[in-house]
């Protein structure tokens, strides 16, 4: 079987040595080029040349670690993928030695739409391989692409482009085996050009799939980076009751600070080093008074962190009424958050005391008919031994940051120690929206 080498003529080229597919009742080559700034090297240079393995000898799939949407391939926008695949096939020329006119057209068109072909299909088969499944991600990072991109969206959009893939095989393989059998030169150039209008029409038809996953590919790098092995501080609260401006006060994190609900869109990771160790900081989404089924995408996320993250809690409490959330009604988020999350360890903090009067805030809708002892007091302090902190006056800040470093310091102790969150996944039907 004869064989061809192809020289790319980009920034980076590859040398391939492919063997002959055969086009029916004509064997053609062309060796796969494809730019290293869109496939891992890795998959051009190993898992093009693997040798399939029976099922039984397969190894069975390993569940990611944290980090997969840092190791996601680049993705080539389809238009630059259909342009550079048509550029690269026209230069792919007949097989020499071939004396007759119809023959050596016959050939170069076929191999051409060969070409053409597995230059389309050869990335998307590397998206397809690169992009990790969903059941094998690390639980946070699943619930992670359910809540950010929608539930399914990931899949669906992975599988219009493996249908885009396989269409490209399906005509390809078609018209280069229709342009074999050409009977002269004008009809194999006839037949080539109807290849490549029937390639450019299914890339127009299905190409947007490849620009959804780049879409998909920039949301999910742009995820924060979690590191299991590093202590965690999570900032927990309602909506405005000035975790963000917590998080700029103790950790390298700059989140938006504005005055309305859900400043915060996702999650926000800073850092903060304490005694050269370094710590891990989230700001995240506020939580209302509501059930899970109820809850939205945002408050979700902050429940997926808790659920799946070894972390410890700052649970920040706005009693001066401005957040927007009733003092009462932050009671009672608060009460069945401690409960949830009863085994981690835990920071209560009253932020903008500078803004507290005498008398607690109670709003006109509250139905106080069944206050007891315990939500007075809250209104007024906050829960025991809650630390009163001010961003505006820097009260109660030294005070913050020595218990924040005791906490993690403890926390880190759990994690060498291996007392770790269940990273089973158990739990997030319990806590995300079951």
């Amino acid at each position: 079987m004869a064989s061809l080498n192809i020289t790319t003529g980009l920034s980076t080229s590859f040398h391939f040595l492919h063997s002959l597919r055969q086009c029916r009742n004509l064997q053609t080559a062309v060796s796969p080029i494809v730019s290293s700034s869109y496939l891992p090297t890795s998959y051009i240079t190993q898992k093009q040349i693997e040798i399939p393995t029976s099922p039984e000898k397969q190894a069975p799939p390993v569940q990611e670690g944290l980090g997969a949407f840092q190791k996601l391939p680049m993705v080539m926008p389809s238009i630059d993928l259909y342009c550079s695949a048509l550029r690269k096939s026209k230069r792919v020329q007949p097989t020499k030695g071939i004396a007759n006119i119809a023959k050596r057209e016959r050939n170069r068109g076929a191999k051409q739409l060969d070409a053409f072909m597995k230059e389309l299909a050869l990335p998307l088969k590397g998206y397809m391989e690169s992009f990790p499944r969903k059941r094998l991600l690390h639980p946070y990072e699943r619930s992670l692409i359910e809540l950010t991109l929608g539930e399914g969206k990931y899949e669906e959009v992975l599988g219009k482009v493996d249908v885009l893939r396989k269409k490209v095989l399906s005509v390809g393989k078609e018209h280069a085996s229709l342009c074999a059998k050409a009977l002269s030169k004008k009809e194999a150039e006839e037949r080539l050009s109807e290849g490549v209008e029937k390639l450019e029409l299914v890339f127009q038809q299905q190409g947007r799939a490849v620009d959804d996953l780049l879409s998909i590919a920039k949301v999910l790098r742009a995820m924060p980076v979690v590191d299991l092995e590093m202590p965690t501080l999570c900032l927990v609260g309602a909506p405005n009751v000035g975790k963000s401006s917590l998080v700029r006060i103790l950790s390298t994190g700059k989140p938006e600070i504005c005055n309305y609900p859900f400043t915060t869109r996702g999650i926000l990771m800073g850092h903060i080093v304490l005694n050269y160790q370094r710590f891990q900081v989230t700001d995240t989404p506020g939580l209302l008074r509501r059930c899970d089924e109820d809850r939205n995408n945002l408050e979700k996320l902050t429940l997926a962190v808790l659920t799946h993250l070894p972390t410890a809690v700052l649970y920040v409490h706005d009693l001066t009424g401005e957040c927007g959330t009733s003092p009462s009604d932050q009671f009672r988020i608060y009460k069945e958050m401690k409960e949830r999350f009863k085994d981690y360890l835990w920071i209560d903090a009253v932020s903008k005391c500078d803004l507290l009067g005498g008398s607690p805030v109670i709003y006109a809708k509250e139905d106080r008919s069944s206050d007891d002892e315990e939500i007075i007091k809250y209104r007024e302090t906050g829960p025991d031994e809650s630390i009163h902190v001010s961003v505006k006056t820097e009260q109660g800040l030294n005070e913050l940051k020595s218990k924040v470093k005791e906490v993690l310091s403890n926390e880190m102790e759990k994690i060498k120690s291996g007392d770790k969150v269940d990273q089973s996944g158990e739990e997030v039907d319990q806590s995300v929206g079951s």
